[in-house]
């Protein structure tokens, strides 16, 4: 046997006796978990539905903070657009940023509050009082700087099935968790028409005064705001997507335009006045 091979064959030799363990073990990869689109059972339904020109049941009837009976059909009587929130006065967070958010933008906005408009805030927890109601609204009126407007912004408790008209009427899903007994809900305001129908819907906790004011004067249909406010609603359209008021690009040509047929029209007057004059003279 010659040498070459006797290397050959020892070296085969070493390598059959190695213990397994020197050859490196790579573990296969771990396969990642699937992520789910779906919603747990519980938060299931918890979303706000548009219901654009759905009327609200004008025929419900609550309880005031006073104790008293209250029907929506009361609160639009008088024949102005109402700003309507629905909370929970035992909210942890959630509501209460909301209605901080809602009294700021009522008091910034430059209307006032039952001369322009109404309020009102309606609990979806049916087990709440009307003495949490009342002490709920007396804070926020102390923020508001309006500790007599209590009929003008009334915070109302009820019943199950009067609160589940007014939700279902306006889209606002929620939902109760007895595990943490707190309830799961959206976060928005709902700008009603006189006649009760919903004209806007503004979401989130913060609400720019310029948003709300226009979203009251469109909802006034011409009865609230200044000439100004009509002339803003011509340049700025509520964008869905990003859910604000947006300038509205043709909306500034044509008032632009106008203004410009407007200088020309004064121009020419000035000048056929002038015109007029001197043939008088001659």
């Amino acid at each position: 046997m010659t040498r070459p091979l006797r290397a050959a064959l020892l070296l085969s030799a070493l390598a059959a006796a190695a213990p397994a363990a020197a050859i490196p073990f790579k573990e296969p990869p771990v396969p990642a978990a699937p992520v789910s689109g779906v919603l747990p059972a519980e938060l299931q339904g918890v979303e706000i539905r548009e219901r654009l020109g759905e009327k609200v049941p004008l025929d419900a009837t609550f309880t005031g903070p006073d104790g008293g009976p209250v029907r929506l059909a009361d609160l639009f009587a008088r024949g102005k657009p109402v700003v309507l929130s629905l909370v929970y006065y035992d909210c942890p967070m959630l509501c209460g940023l909301l209605l901080s958010g809602e009294a700021r933008a009522f008091r910034e906005m430059g209307l006032e509050l039952g001369r322009d408009y109404e309020a009102v805030t309606i609990s979806f927890a049916p087990r709440e009082t009307s003495r949490q109601a009342a002490e709920r609204q007396r804070g926020y009126l102390q923020a508001m700087g309006r500790p007599g407007a209590a009929a003008d912004w009334p915070f109302l408790t009820g019943e199950e099935p009067e609160i589940r008209k007014v939700t279902e009427a306006v889209g606002f899903g929620y939902a109760y968790d007895a595990r943490t007994r707190q309830y799961a809900h959206p976060a928005a305001i709902f700008v009603l028409g006189p006649d009760g129908k919903v004209s806007r819907y503004l979401y989130g906790i913060d609400f720019p005064p310029r948003d709300l004011r226009l979203a009251v004067v469109e909802a006034g249909q011409g009865r609230v705001g200044t000439s100004f406010d009509k002339l803003l609603l011509t340049c700025y359209r509520y964008d869905p997507a990003s859910r604000r008021y947006e300038p509205y690009v043709m909306g500034f040509i044509r008032v632009a335009a106008l203004s410009v047929l407007g200088a020309l029209a004064v121009t020419l007057g000035l000048f056929w006045r002038r015109e007029v004059k001197r043939g008088t003279v001659r």
